[in-house]
């Protein structure tokens, strides 16, 4: 992995990381730069180039120049520059796992085998299924129907600093692969994996301008790539607050979205569920800072087990290893950020003035300030902030229940809806219960489990839209039928 020779870079734990932006297939550094420093030590990684919206413009124009020609290639023609950007992600794993786990404090086995995997998969999946997606036909007695998915533009893609090398590659890989060009804004709190990428679509051989990447704040960058008028798609994760501000900006020129905001996921475990299991799954909701969008933060634990899974638990959370996350026998890393450590405490500190009880945690552990421990909230009433706002954090409520509509009634107590687990050893029970569950997935048994084929995305303040297999077409697509009256037209 290499950069330009007149490129500013940086060195991340041994790898270098180029620190401007990517315009037009070249770097560009700005006069003004951000510091960003590593969760894991606070010790400072990079001056990063500051975006502007004149950044923002050249992007939008190299992407727009661009289009005409990557949409005119077709599936079959992108094709081969996906899979070898697929490939170099493989190939560059350690240099990518290593500036992941600096940057986000993620442990770097899961960087190292899952995010980087994921991410090559993304672009693959994607790349194989749009050689597929413009097959449909639908009949009918008077004319033959051929649906078609067409290229719809440039496309804003804004990501988060909680997983970014995977969840840039989610955005990438249906934009570039249904024929859209992109400007990718990174997360400021961690953009240097996004710099990493785009050396390998250079390197890939993808044409100058289809991707391009601009550092820099949501106030400045972010707002002038969104209200860009050659902006023909927004695909944004992120808080529902972000989104509302993008969403005005997106509703004056009636420009599509695709928001995925977050949650407040119960997890419900019934008296008949395989405890070890559910014990297990509960936490990871504080893994990796507890950090992830999905997590089952509020625990629904039937009355007559509720003693007993409180002290598997207990135990469990208590033997979770917690230290430098490039140790592999580390299970709880760093929160982010400082503010976001103070945003953490907060909550937790309104709880307990609002009558809530820690039962364990809540406060940070001796390796830093950063490193905050997983906490148990219990003595919860109906309507607390605790119970009704993502932390975003390795913080989980604790509330029980007595019958099938009574975790129902909590589980659906929140805005939010992007998922849910529930642990039953019955069948029909689960099946009732996802019914019922207002929710964009459920999680029976399992837990973040995520085919790429599947649906994936959210409710009520969870978000808009879903991302993946061919709803991710269906977004990045101006979808058009074609009829044709039937023996109207001579075959050639």
């Amino acid at each position: 992995m290499t950069t330009e020779d007149n490129a500013v870079t940086a060195r991340v734990d041994g790898v270098e990381v180029a620190t401007g932006h990517f315009i037009g297939g070249k770097r560009r550094d700005s006069t003004e730069v951000f510091e960003v420093h590593s969760p894991i030590d606070g010790k400072h990684l990079a001056n990063v180039s500051r975006g502007t919206a004149a950044d923002i413009d050249d992007a939008v124009a190299a992407a727009k120049a661009a289009f005409p020609a990557w949409a005119a290639l077709g599936p079959e023609g992108r094709y081969p520059y996906l899979i070898r950007f697929a490939e170099l992600i493989l190939e560059h794993r350690d240099e990518l796992a290593t500036v992941e786990t600096a940057d986000v404090g993620m442990g770097l086995q899961m960087t190292r085998t899952h995010m980087v995997d994921r991410s090559s998969r993304n672009i693959r999946f994607f790349a194989d299924l749009a050689l597929k997606i413009n097959d449909r036909v639908i009949d009918s007695p008077e004319v033959t129907n051929y649906v078609r998915f067409d290229p719809s533009g440039v496309s804003a893609l804004i990501t988060p600093w909680n997983g970014p090398l995977m969840l840039t590659t989610w955005k990438i890989g249906p934009c570039l692969a249904a024929g859209n060009t992109a400007v990718v804004k990174p997360p400021e709190w961690a953009p240097l994996t996004c710099s990493l990428l785009a050396d390998l679509i250079a390197e890939a051989g993808i044409p100058d301008g289809v991707v391009n990447f601009v550092q820099g704040f949501g106030a400045e960058a972010g707002q002038a790539l969104v209200e860009h008028k050659d902006i023909r798609r927004i695909s944004f994760t992120g808080s529902p607050q972000t989104a509302k501000t993008i969403a005005r900006a997106a509703a004056d020129r009636l420009v599509p979205t695709s928001f995925e905001l977050g949650g407040k996921s119960p997890n419900i475990v019934f008296a008949d569920a395989d405890l070890d299991l559910a014990v297990n799954h509960a936490v990871v909701a504080f893994r990796s800072g507890g950090q992830g969008c999905t997590n089952g933060t509020r625990l629904l634990v039937e009355e007559s087990i509720a003693e007993e899974f409180e002290r598997r638990l207990t135990e469990t959370a208590a033997k979770m290893a917690v230290g430098d996350p490039r140790d592999p026998a580390t299970q709880l890393g760093p929160l982010i950020h400082p503010v976001h450590r103070d945003r953490v405490q907060g909550f937790v500190d309104r709880a307990v003035e609002d009558g809530a009880e820690i039962a364990w945690g809540g406060g940070t552990f001796d390796q830093g300030e950063l490193f905050y421990k997983p906490t148990l909230v219990k003595n919860i009433r109906r309507g607390m902030e605790i119970e009704q706002r993502e932390v975003f954090g390795p913080v989980v409520t604790w509330q029980t229940f007595r019958t099938e509509d009574e975790a129902i009634d909590l589980a659906n107590s929140t805005e939010y809806g992007l998922s849910s687990e529930v642990f039953t050893q019955s069948e029909e029970r689960a099946m009732r219960m996802a019914a019922r569950i207002r929710s964009g997935m459920v999680w029976v048994n399992c837990y973040m489990v995520r085919e790429l084929a599947a649906p994936f995305g959210g409710l009520g303040l969870s978000g808009i839209g879903r991302e993946g297999g061919e709803w991710s077409f269906d977004f990045y697509c101006d979808i058009k039928n074609i009829a044709v009256r039937k023996e109207s037209l001579p075959r050639d």
